[in-house]
């Protein structure tokens, strides 16, 4: 099923793609889990179409293994700003909750799914200290995928905390320094202790940075880990030797065993839903 609309904003509907198995896993009444797919790409490239990582038929092998995928678009920061994004990934996420079932999805268990800025966007949709505004509960884990979970850090160690035309300038609607309110709020890792202060019950988490990735270095996912094993929550935080960013390999290694990563995912999927195909 393609361009479903699950939610109108900026004047304009938003869409989503749902892959969907062939088979039902169990019966043919059976409702699916899901994996919600964000896009990375910056907040200002990207689209719904896109997997990220050079994975071969990503979505095709995901639905292969008995989930729906709902691959979701969010506006661009060419188009509006933070918090726009977040609010979009929070509204197509309480859209499979509350609709999916209509078209076969379960709305108990729901999985986020996402790559660079697009984990950002994953990761603060689930730690929202607003429970009105927050993906729904539904959300019963967290693949984030190098994703940059601290902008004031990320400024400092690249060097762009002054440059409005960098990604993370871009997205704020200013510089990093200059939006200082606005930095912390799109910061994942600085996010965790107001949710869990607001009552929020931590989903489990799955980190996988590589340890030569230059655009989001992986302290950043070592941010957030730290700060979700300090409030309680559960982490898998894999540190991939070598891997440039969308897991890219090291100059003059070995080519990183980007399928690995992915079986990885689909398992800790498995795990978190419990129930779900295997």
């Amino acid at each position: 099923m393609r361009e479903l609309v699950f939610a109108e904003a900026g004047g304009r509907p938003l869409r989503l793609d749902l892959h969907l198995p062939t088979t039902a896993p169990d019966a043919q009444s059976a409702l699916l889990p899901v994996i919600v797919f964000v896009h990375g790409g910056g907040w200002r490239t990207g689209t719904r179409h896109e997997f990220g990582p050079d994975v071969d038929r990503a979505f095709e092998r995901i639905a292969d293994a008995g989930f729906a995928v709902a691959s979701v678009e969010y506006r661009l920061s060419g188009e509006a700003v933070f918090p726009a994004q977040v609010d979009d990934v929070a509204a197509a996420v309480r859209w499979v909750a509350t609709e999916g079932e209509r078209v076969g999805l379960d709305p108990a268990r729901v999985v986020l799914w996402g790559e660079s800025a697009g984990a950002a966007l994953a990761a603060l949709a689930v730690l929202r200290a607003d429970a009105a505004t927050r993906a729904h509960p539904a959300t019963r884990g967290v693949i984030d995928w190098y994703g940059p979970t601290d902008l004031p850090a990320l400024g400092v160690d690249l060097g762009r905390l002054d440059d409005p035309d960098c990604a993370e300038g871009r997205w704020l609607g200013g510089t990093i320094a200059g939006s200082p309110e606005a930095a912390v709020a799109a910061s994942a890792a600085r996010q965790v202790a107001p949710a869990v202060a607001a009552g929020l019950a931590l989903p489990p988490f799955l980190i996988a940075h590589g340890t030569a990735d230059a655009s989001v270095p992986p302290a950043q996912g070592a941010l957030l880990a730290a700060e979700l094993r300090r409030a309680g929550g559960e982490v898998q935080f894999d540190l991939v030797d070598g891997a440039g960013h969308r897991f890219v390999g090291e100059s003059g290694s070995p080519a990183v065993d980007r399928d690995a990563l992915f079986e990885r995912a689909l398992a800790f999927a498995r795990r978190v839903l419990g129930g779900s195909p295997g």
